[in-house]
């Protein structure tokens, strides 16, 4: 035990240096996103958020999302247990084959319009596992893919800027 201690003692902190994003660009990135969502979708969009076999990196972000820091509640983006109320799916991992059947259906179960997102390296393009015996690969490779936020993980501001640019662009 005391060897432990010791070594904590010795080594110090190893973990790198994390910039903190600044309060004003978190504001104005969330109200840009509260005003094409109160004038496209009346005040709120729902997001169905999909593993597909990733190593959870993403989903960590993706849930840092509703803490307290960044709150995207507020700016009126809501997650949804279920597809059928969601008008985004946020796909996460690349797709492995036993998640293929089940991401198709979610896909299928979602009303339209709806918009697909990659999220992660990995949903874009496969990341290091690519297409394989126990892989699809990237998301696009099972159902179509509207916007992509690259990143391994993306940030929550990655994300937030990936939704803006998917409900500013016209389709």
């Amino acid at each position: 035990m005391l060897r432990i201690f010791k070594k904590i003692l010795t080594t110090g902190v190893v973990t790198e240096q994390f910039k903190v994003p600044k309060d004003e660009e978190l504001e104005q990135l969330g109200i840009e996103i509260k005003r094409y969502i109160d004038k496209k979708f009346s005040g709120s969009i729902a997001i169905r958020q999909v593993d597909a076999g990733s190593c959870n990196g993403c989903e960590l972000e993706i849930h840092a999302l509703n803490n307290p820091f960044y709150d995207i509640e507020r700016f009126g983006v809501h997650f949804v247990a279920s597809p059928r109320h969601a008008d985004v799916l946020l796909v996460t991992g690349p797709v492995s084959r036993h998640m293929q059947t089940a991401l198709l259906r979610t896909y299928e179960a979602t009303p339209n319009p709806k918009w697909v997102v990659a999220a992660g390296d990995c949903a874009a393009c496969g990341g290091e596992f690519g297409v394989s015996y126990a892989s699809c690969g990237a998301v696009s490779n099972v159902i179509p893919v509207d916007a992509v936020v690259p990143g391994c993980p993306p940030t929550p501001l990655a994300l937030m800027r990936g939704l803006l640019g998917l409900i500013t662009a016209e389709k």
